[in-house]
């Protein structure tokens, strides 16, 4: 069965880094699959936080813009996402999601494959 597995999340001080991971495990050529990383944090909604495509196409959400930075190695087969300059506003559950349909939509329900999410919590 296909699952999409996070790790790397903690507790971290304001402006202090963290690197997330996701690992797929039964999904067949892992390059096909445009990967994304959401977050949600309590009471809100799911959001995206930064996409990557097939081809190594990179989108961010404007409030991590030059902070995170996402990539993937097909090699290892595992997605990253790089987080700098950590604020207390980027608490939330990290979700890895991937879809074979390309990254034409950052709407949650574009996504068919979700992890089961790892938690990043930024004090002050």
């Amino acid at each position: 069965q296909a699952q999409l597995v996070e790790s790397g999340g903690g507790s971290v001080q304001a402006g202090g880094s963290l690197r997330l991971s996701c690992v797929p495990s039964g999904y067949s050529y892992f390059r096909d699959y445009c990967m994304a990383w959401f977050r949600q944090a309590s009471g809100k909604e799911r959001e995206v936080v930064a996409s990557i495509d097939r081809d190594g196409t990179t989108k961010y959400a404007d409030s991590v813009k030059g902070r995170f930075t996402i990539s993937r190695d097909n090699n290892k087969i595992t997605l990253y996402l790089r987080m700098d300059s950590l604020e207390p506003e980027d608490s939330a559950m990290y979700y890895c999601a991937a879809t074979r349909s390309g990254c034409y939509s950052m709407s949650s329900s574009w996504f068919e494959h979700w992890g089961q999410g790892t938690q990043v919590i930024v004090s002050s």
